[in-house]
């Protein structure tokens, strides 16, 4: 069991509505409570204590290892900003600018080394980072031949030998890197230049760090797998030892979807006398159902967050690391739901033989996705274009059938039924994104494969793509529930006492 203080019913003051103990002063408070006072936040400088460094790098730490493991694809990859903004033009300036101090260093009489020295001694802490335990004959080697004592005595003498150096690093990085890489310091054997040598050696390494990452990555996926759950477990542990407020926002989407559960469930029963058309002014009182479990609440809670839409409500801290994927699976299920209405629609035009041909709705699948890109952002104008194209794709899929083409009149009804799509409570799309939700629901409950047995109606032609969507969605929630299962019980069982309470309470004293 989590030693969760946040979690812990206690019975005083400052006790919220769900039966959990909140802190006595949030740092939101705080802040409110500076800026009462005259003093602007904004002008003041944001100072890390070690407290909140330690924070950051433990979450870091714990994003690393969560997306190590639910992302089977994750590397790391190059960082590169956007050409052409303000940050990559800032970067490029300042990296600039030291390879021309570094230039002028070198180039002036006598010589100046003292930022090759430095850039040297970088180059080696890489050199040693990228080796193995086992490579110790190597690692001796590197530190007598770049012993910077030794350079810095050179230096002093003004006898330097950077060509030498650099030569040496190139003969280095060719036995180190990896074969991907063997081209790129092959090309760098043919740089003359001392400092344009240089300067591609930095580069070259960074490739080559990235290289090592990603080969550690490869090494412990299968550790962090078999121990994933304990890992991220005792990770968070640390996170809420160090702030209990960190399940807040939790709390409360838990607490939604009990509410909703509850609410959705009859609490009166009519007396009988509704049968013969009189309604009784006093309902009798049927008995209170038993409270949702906790699969059920965690999963109406996992449905919300890809179904619903909250506004700027907080995302529940136990799922902030897959925000951005539940998200992009929001995203995705608005388009499978646009996709599936339209193939609905055009299907009842095209009289069914069109449909019977995969590569004809293979084609009318790639022409819709392409074009509801940008529905979100705008529909109207996105179903536009589909409707124009798909109307074409009918009526000259029927016309090469040898069938007969679309009259003028059912063309323009086809494309005023494709543009009606944009609209949220037109009733096809009503219907597929209910159908969709029930199968999601089915694939949390039943399991994918069961739920891939049955299929609803209207969403055959999308069942690829809703497949695949579901087996990530399915996936990843069941790694929450694994984690986090003894944080939400408790949780869950803090709201349940809470609601009794509070029924209890207004219930009149006899």
């Amino acid at each position: 069991m989590p030693t969760n203080k946040k979690i812990t019913s206690k019975k005083d003051s400052s006790q919220s509505k769900n039966g959990v103990q909140k802190p006595e002063t949030s740092r939101k408070s705080q802040d409110d409570k500076t800026t009462s006072e005259g003093h602007c936040p904004e002008s003041q400088p944001a100072v890390l204590s070690t407290e909140d460094i330690e924070t950051v790098n433990e979450v870091s730490k714990l994003s690393i290892a969560h997306e190590i493991i639910v992302n089977q694809n994750f590397v790391v990859e190059e960082n590169y900003l956007p050409q052409g903004s303000l940050e990559n033009k800032f970067v490029e300036t300042m990296y600039n600018a030291f390879w021309d101090h570094l230039k002028n260093q070198l180039s002036s009489t006598p010589p100046d080394f003292s930022c090759a020295l430095e850039l040297i001694n970088n180059i080696k802490q890489i050199l040693v980072s990228l080796l193995l335990p086992r490579q110790n004959h190597l690692r001796n080697e590197i530190e007598e031949a770049l012993d910077m004592d030794l350079l810095k005595q050179e230096t002093e003498h003004g006898a330097l030998d950077v060509p030498h150096l650099s030569n040496y690093i190139l003969n280095l990085m060719a036995l180190m890197c990896a074969p991907v890489r063997d081209e790129a310091v092959q090309k760098l054997e043919s740089i003359k230049d001392p400092v344009q040598l240089l300067r591609g050696i930095t580069q070259v390494l960074d490739l080559m760090k990235m290289d090592m990452i990603n080969y550690t990555i490869k090494s412990i996926r299968p550790y962090l797998l078999e121990h994933s759950i304990e890992y991220e477990r005792a990770k968070f542990q640390e996170l809420l030892d160090k702030q209990p407020e960190f399940l807040d926002c939790t709390i409360k989407w838990m607490t939604r979807a009990v509410t909703e559960l509850v609410t959705s469930l009859p609490s009166t029963s009519v007396s009988p006398s509704t049968s013969f058309g009189i309604v009784s002014s006093f309902p009798s009182p049927k008995p209170d159902p038993d409270p949702p479990s906790l699969t059920t609440v965690l999963y109406q809670g996992y449905l919300n967050l890809v179904l619903k839409d909250h506004g700027n409500e907080e995302f529940p801290e136990t799922l902030l690391m897959d925000k951005a994927r539940l998200q992009n699976t929001k995203s995705k299920l608005c388009h499978l739901t646009v996709l599936a209405s339209v193939l609905l629609v055009a299907r009842s035009f095209s009289c069914g033989v069109l449909f019977s041909s995969p590569k004809f709705v293979d084609k009318l699948k790639r022409i819709t996705k392409a074009l509801i890109e940008e529905f979100s952002s705008n529909p109207e104008e996105s179903m536009l274009s589909v409707s124009e194209q798909v109307s074409r794709e009918i009526h000259q899929g029927l016309k090469d059938t040898g069938l007969t083409a679309l009259s003028t009149e059912n063309r323009a009804s086809l494309v005023g039924q494709l543009q009606n799509i944009a609209k949220k409570e037109n009733c096809i799309r009503s219907i597929i994104e209910q159908r969709i939700h029930l199968f999601l629901k089915s694939c949390l409950i039943h399991g994918m494969q069961e739920s891939l047995l049955d299929v609803p109606g209207g969403l055959l032609f999308i069942e690829p793509e809703l497949a695949e969507l579901g087996w990530k969605f399915v996936n990843l929630m069941h790694h929450n529930q694994q984690v986090y299962n003894p944080y939400y019980a408790e949780i869950l069982t803090n709201i349940i006492s809470s609601r009794n309470g509070d029924k209890n309470d207004k219930k009149p004293v006899s």
